[in-house]
């Protein structure tokens, strides 16, 4: 929730989720969550074509996005599936084990 790389749904998903720990708000709010990090975790497929096109070099700048892209193709090639960043990941291992909150 904290990572800079967490947009701002989702973070208020995870907080949503943190207040409604016991509660019988709690299996609604574990839906919402999960919902929004199988929207939000990205394919690694997805990292690099978003940072080698045009967008992502206009928005990120070319060097920070040749970076972030080459890293992206590291991860690929090493068998990675998803975006590793600070948010997709922990993410990534929440949906993996969603049954547990659900």
């Amino acid at each position: 929730m904290e990572a800079p790389s967490c947009c701002a749904e989702l973070k208020a998903c995870c907080k949503n989720y943190m207040e409604a720990l016991d509660t019988d708000k709690e299996k609604e709010a574990a839906k919402a969550l999960t919902a929004e990090l199988e929207a939000d975790v990205m394919p690694i497929e997805a990292v690099i074509g978003f940072f080698r096109s045009d967008a992502g070099k206009a928005k990120f700048g070319e060097e920070m996005a040749d970076k972030i892209a080459s890293h992206a193709e590291s991860v690929k090639a090493g068998g990675g599936v998803w975006c590793d960043c600070p948010a997709c990941a922990p993410g990534r291992a929440i949906l993996d084990h969603k049954d547990v909150i659900l």
